[in-house]
């Protein structure tokens, strides 16, 4: 496939075809002058030219016929060379052709045309001047031809290479939009991962308080005909309910966009959370840090959300005021939320549909992290996160 050529290249390349040609014409005037032969040499010039223009002609409807123009053009240059009294200077219509050669052919055929000029005007230069004379005006003419071909040559590297750094724009252009799409239905599974998440852990918190407070409610209304004066404490359970409610509503929304996660990272979230109102007070935590990496934001988003669900249990179930949070920021990367509370049995807190452990699970894997819980009655629990090595987690 021909490649489109510049507009400033090609206009070269015809500003010196054309000066090549009336070179070959003035010479052949001047050296003829009114001898018989200018006829000849001037009908085998316009041939020539004629050629040379029907090919620029047929240059935009393929290359078949341009060996053809080749072995043509080849065979008037070489007749020219036989005319008689001192023709040499023809030989530089040669250049012309290996201009087109190097900037159309296959280039080791477009080689060995090239070095076939050389022989092809060597014979009628030996047969006019003598072979000593004829080696030193082919090797002229053939640095000429040498000379130019290589501009061709060049010109047309260039033009390949601009063809090819415009293929590998559009490629680029073509993985970007890939590369756009496929981070547009990350983000959107992302948000229905969030978004899933989010339902469990309302439907494990603050659904069932209200739920509470429903029966609360209704419990009340019940007690208002049979026993007034049992209301008051049923309306005094009601109002704790609804605060309860309020507080886990208010930890979960500060939870979807912790402040400290956008700025510093994982360790001030924490201590943010632990200062809210959820647990001062309420939880006394011991925050331990070993090490400074900072982690991915998807996995310190993670592990923020791991803790909270942690420390959240740990206030609802195990009975204690007191919990210690362990961060290991470095290689091996952790994390571990204990408590020595009443502790309970895992498998049957898990049938039970404790929604909450299955999110933190859920959140661990997301980031390529093990989480794993231990606990039994009476012994508190530990829930550990540690990050997965790579040769475990591309399996």
């Amino acid at each position: 496939m021909q490649l489109p050529v510049s507009p400033s290249r090609q206009r070269i390349f015809y500003l010196a075809s054309g000066f090549v040609f009336g070179t070959a014409v003035l010479r052949s005037v001047v050296a003829y002058g009114q001898s018989p032969q200018i006829g000849v040499a001037l009908g085998l010039l316009s041939a020539c030219l004629a050629l040379f223009l029907l090919d620029a002609l047929l240059a935009g409807r393929g290359s078949r016929h341009f060996p053809v123009y080749v072995a043509l053009q080849t065979l008037l240059v070489f007749a020219l060379l036989w005319l008689p009294d001192g023709s040499d200077f023809y030989a530089i219509l040669f250049a012309v052709l290996a201009m087109q050669l190097m900037r159309r052919a296959p280039l080791r055929p477009a080689v060995l045309c090239v070095a076939l000029f050389t022989p092809l005007m060597f014979v009628p230069l030996a047969n006019l001047y003598g072979i000593v004379r004829a080696i030193a005006f082919a090797l002229i003419y053939t640095a000429a031809n040498a000379l130019l071909a290589s501009y061709a040559l060049a010109s047309r590297r260039a033009e390949e290479a601009r063809a090819h750094n415009r293929a590998l724009a559009g490629e680029l252009e073509a993985a970007n939009q890939a590369l756009e799409a496929h981070l547009a239905r990350a983000r959107q599974l992302a948000a229905a991962q969030e978004r899933h998440h989010l339902a469990r852990e309302l439907h494990d918190s603050a659904t069932q308080t209200v739920f509470s407070m429903v029966l609360a409610a209704q419990s009340a209304s019940l007690l208002l005909e049979r026993d007034p004066a049992a209301v008051g404490p049923q309306l005094d359970r009601l109002g704790d309910l609804a605060q309860a409610a309020l507080a886990e509503l208010r930890a979960l929304i500060s939870e979807l966009r912790p402040e400290g996660l956008a700025g510093d990272g994982l360790l001030p979230a924490l201590r943010q959370l632990l200062a809210g109102p959820e647990f001062a007070g309420t939880l006394s935590v011991d925050l331990q840090v070993e090490g400074g990496e900072r982690l991915a934001p998807r996995e310190e988003e993670n592990l923020f959300r791991i803790a909270a669900e942690a420390l959240k249990n740990v206030v609802k179930h195990a009975g204690v005021a007191q919990a210690s949070v362990r961060l290991h920021l470095a290689e091996p990367l952790w994390m571990e939320i204990e408590d020595r509370g009443r502790g309970y049995h895992l498998e049957q807190a898990r049938a039970g549909g404790h929604i909450g452990l299955s999110v933190m699970s859920e959140r661990a894997a997301e980031i390529g992290w093990h989480l794993q819980i231990v606990t039994s009655p009476g012994a508190g629990t530990r829930v550990r996160a540690e990050k997965k090595p790579p040769e475990e987690g591309g399996r």
